[in-house]
């Protein structure tokens, strides 16, 4: 509802509230031109763009962008879920699987991954769970038997925060490490064993409840940290002997805006938040490049895992033995063109990536 008030001679009138149909109108105004010329596999993606120069004259620009698989706005849960869940599957083959949510502050990351209260939109934390739960379950009958167990941690200006301790955030210094067979772990953090995908639901609600949010200009209840759910699955198959071990690193990354969008500019805190995000984020860009030029086969190509906690901690997951799939949200509105086409070309860097190829990690009998 849109109340508009001015003020004559002292006394102030509130002007009457838009029809119905008028706010549909100032919705569709405030929308950006975009469109999905693929009506058959749905790839495409087209910004267009018009604005007018000093002189009057109309200016148009069009970009376009093709990715694996495009979301319309009318794109359920379910749909998008549909097309990660067989690589969400892959952690109970012994794979390392890596999905990230990237965009701007406000574009949905948290709802695609986290999602709603209900079933029908329920988001891909809770629906990859109860997949490789189902999974599992069905590899019974073929001798297997998992053990599951989940942890969630935070990112925040370059800290770890355990998102499912208890109380408020602890004092300790949260280290990783990686072992040799490609396990990666966290000192002092809390590990959940996870019986149900129903337990997911309620890990869920309380890190959300603990999770760093502050006021921005991009989103009032922005979050301004990146999450990373974790959920690792060790197998063993009584009749064959065999084992394995993978994991499922479920990323949720903090908004990607410039500086003069995210109106960090005049508050310290805001100012830090913003260039300790932006860093990040620009050391997952030169990771996944330089696992990409290390793909081509360009030498011994040094990979900076260590520039940032993010990628040091998805180190096992990022590598070239790993699988890996980013989701782009973006904003539906004009306002919001030019950070929509950051995200789309950093996007595109990533599609246009081979990191190489995905590696077991599964042991045989000796």
């Amino acid at each position: 509802m849109v109340k508009s008030t001015s003020s004559t001679g002292g006394s102030s009138s509130k002007l009457a509230s838009p029809t119905p149909e008028d706010e549909e109108k100032l919705r569709e105004a405030a929308k950006a031109e975009i469109t999905y010329p693929d009506k058959m596999d749905h790839k495409e993606i087209v910004l267009r763009s018009s604005s007018e120069s000093a002189t009057g004259q109309e200016r148009k620009d069009e970009w376009a962008f093709n990715f694996d698989r495009v979301f319309e706005p009318n794109s359920t849960q379910s749909e998008v879920f549909e097309e990660i869940s067989q690589l969400a599957q892959s952690c109970t083959d012994g794979y390392n699987v890596c999905v990230f949510a990237y965009g701007q502050t406000g574009s949905g990351k948290s709802f695609t991954m986290e999602g709603g209260s209900t079933e029908s939109n329920a988001g891909m934390i809770p629906r990859a769970v109860e997949q490789v739960f189902r999974v599992s379950d069905e590899l019974k009958s073929k001798g297997w038997i998992y053990k599951m167990e989940g942890q969630f941690l935070e990112i925040y200006n370059e800290t770890i925060n355990d998102l499912l301790g208890k109380g408020e955030f602890d004092k300790k210094k949260h280290e990783i490490k990686h072992d040799k067979s490609g396990r990666t772990t966290v000192t002092d953090v809390n590990i959940i064993p996870l019986t149900s995908a129903n337990q997911v639901r309620s890990l869920l609600a309380l890190a959300q409840s603990r999770r760093t949010v502050a006021s921005t200009l991009m989103n009032e209840r922005s979050s301004r940290s990146h999450s990373v759910f974790t959920l690792r699955i060790l197998g063993e198959n009584a009749m064959t002997g065999e084992s394995c071990e993978g994991s499922l690193n479920l990323v949720d990354l903090a908004g990607s805006e410039r500086l003069e969008k995210s109106g960090a500019g005049n508050d310290k805190d805001r100012l830090k938040e913003t260039q300790s995000i932006n860093k990040s984020l620009s050391a997952l860009g030169d990771v996944i490049a330089a696992l990409g030029e290390k793909g081509e086969g360009k030498g011994d190509k040094h990979i900076p895992y260590r520039n940032s906690k993010l990628t040091y901690l998805l180190q096992n997951s990022l590598s070239g033995n790993s699988k890996t799939l980013m989701v782009l949200n973006l904003s539906p509105l004009a306002y919001h063109l030019n950070e929509s086409l950051c995200s789309l070309r950093f996007a595109t860097k990533v599609n246009n990536t081979t990191i190489g190829t995905a590696k077991k990690q599964i042991k045989n009998p000796s």
